[in-house]
């Protein structure tokens, strides 16, 4: 079995644990930022991931390193979520379960992730014209943006949703003239 099959098998009971609590206290939204919270901490901190992902660290010290770092930013209901985790060795999963609870709460929401990549930093007026556009594209009430920059698309955005790819990018549209242009000689 594949590494990420595993993680999955794994991800994914803790993530519907944890999104059933959270409706049963009306709190899938608050988790939801909660989870966002923690998954930027990690994805920001590699000590802190390799920290936590170390076995011969015990699990006292991993939930006196939580707490700390924590403090009164997450609920308290999902720092005891994140204590389990350490008691049951599943805190390595923890980016992958926080993904697969926003991705539930995504569908509870009717609501799709749109990763858009650009050569620079969209504004808030752009970033509206993004979500409008992928919600009449996928007929979503909500679309939450991921957002990258690569300087490497010379202009426009590249917009996936999903399986979905819109290229809207300079670069694209050159790669489409150039093969129209190949296609015709």
């Amino acid at each position: 079995m594949s590494e990420s099959g595993v993680t999955s098998k794994i991800a994914v009971p803790y993530s519907e644990a944890l999104m059933s609590l959270a409706q049963s206290q009306d709190l899938t939204d608050r988790f939801g930022e909660d989870a966002g919270a923690l998954i930027a901490l990690l994805k920001e901190s590699e000590d802190l991931r390799q920290f936590l992902a170390n076995p011969v660290i015990d699990r006292d010290t991993k939930k006196a390193v939580i707490q700390q770092i924590l403090g009164e930013q997450v609920h308290p209901l999902i720092k005891n979520f994140l204590m389990l985790l350490v008691d049951h060795n599943r805190i390595i999963f923890l980016e992958d379960i926080c993904k697969q609870y926003q991705a539930r709460l995504r569908e509870l929401k009717r609501a799709v992730l749109a990763e858009v990549t650009s050569v620079v930093e969209l504004s808030e007026d752009q970033k509206q014209v993004v979500r409008e556009k992928v919600k009449a594209a996928t007929g979503a009430q909500e679309v939450e943006l991921e957002t990258r920059i690569d300087p490497s698309l010379l202009g426009g955005v590249l917009i996936q949703v999903g399986s979905q790819i819109y290229d809207l990018s300079l670069r694209g549209q050159l790669r489409r003239l150039s093969l129209q242009l190949s296609s015709t000689a």
